[in-house]
C-alpha cells in the first residue's frame, strides 16, 4: 500500500478538528487517551519544575498544550502543526489558558525554525508514528533534542509497534476492539485503512535507544498498553 503524502495527511487533519478538542477524553480513538495525557504533563512537571517554555509538536487542536498548562500556568507556548485548522483551534484554546507568549507555526516540525536550547519542555502526543524511514527519525530526534535546554524533556505518547512480532497481531486486535467499541464496526475498518496508508511507527525500544544515540542523557517509560505508549527522554 502506497503511504499518504504529508499533503493528504494535512487535509484529513484540517477535516477532523473536532475530534482533537476534548480535553477530558483526549483523541478518542487512542487507548488510554485521558491516562496519556496525564502521565506525559504531570512527569514534565516533575522533570523541569522550572518550565517555562514548552512547544508542542503535531499540537493538533492542543489538547496537550493545555493539559500542560493545568500543571505549571502562563507557559509561553510554541504550536507547531501541519494543519492550519488545527493550529487555529490550538490557538483559539490556549490563548484562553495562559498568559504566556504564544508562537503558532505552520509547518512541519522537521524543517521549521525553531532556535537551539530555546524550550524546556517538547511535547509530542500522537506524532512521531507519521516518521518514515530510520533516517528521518533520526533527523526528527536530533532535531527535537537540539531545540531544548539542558535538563529539558521530550515527552512521547505515541502508536508504537512490538519489540516480538507475533505480539503485534494481538496489540492490532486489541486497537481494532477499541475502535470498534467506540464507533462501530466501519469506523474501525476505516480507522485502520488510514493507519496503514499514513503511518509507520517504531517500536518503543527503537525510539528509547535512539533518543540516547541523539544525546538525552536519561529515558524513562510512563505508560504501556497494546499499541500505545508514553515515554520520555532528559536532555
Amino acid at each position: 500500500m502506497d503511504r499518504s503524502t504529508t499533503g493528504e495527511i494535512e487535509t484529513r487533519f484540517d477535516n477532523d478538528v473536532q475530534t482533537y478538542s476534548n480535553l477530558e477524553t483526549g483523541q478518542s480513538s487512542i487507548i488510554d487517551a485521558p491516562l496519556a495525557l496525564e502521565v506525559v504533563t504531570e512527569a514534565a512537571k516533575r522533570i523541569v519544575p522550572g518550565a517555562r517554555r514548552i512547544v508542542d509538536i503535531g499540537c493538533g487542536a492542543g489538547n496537550y498544550t493545555m493539559k500542560m498548562l493545568q500543571k505549571i500556568p502562563n507557559l509561553d507556548c510554541t504550536l507547531v502543526d501541519l494543519s492550519g485548522r488545527m493550529l487555529e483551534k490550538a490557538h483559539e484554546r490556549v490563548s484562553a489558558a495562559t498568559e504566556g507568549e504564544i508562537t503558532v507555526v505552520h509547518g512541519d516540525f522537521r524543517t521549521a525554525e525553531l532556535a537551539a536550547e530555546s524550550f524546556d519542555i517538547a511535547l509530542a502526543g500522537a506524532v512521531l508514528h507519521h516518521l518514515r524511514d530510520d533516517n528521518d527519525w533520526e533527523h526528527a530526534f536530533a532535531k527535537l533534542y537540539s531545540i531544548l535546554k539542558p535538563g529539558g524533556c521530550l515527552m512521547i505518547s505515541d502508536l508504537v509497534l512490538e519489540d516480538v512480532d507475533v505480539l503485534n497481531e494481538y496489540s492490532r486486535e486489541r486497537f481494532a476492539d477499541h475502535l470498534e467499541k467506540i464507533g462501530g464496526k466501519e469506523y474501525r475498518v476505516n480507522h485502520l485503512l488510514a493507519v496503514d496508508r499514513e503511518d509507520t511507527p517504531r517500536t518503543m525500544t527503537y525510539q528509547l535507544e535512539l533518543m540516547k544515540r541523539v544525546g538525552f542523557r536519561q529515558v524513562n517509560i510512563l505508560h504501556k498498553n497494546a499499541c500505545f505508549g508514553s515515554f520520555c527522554g532528559i536532555k
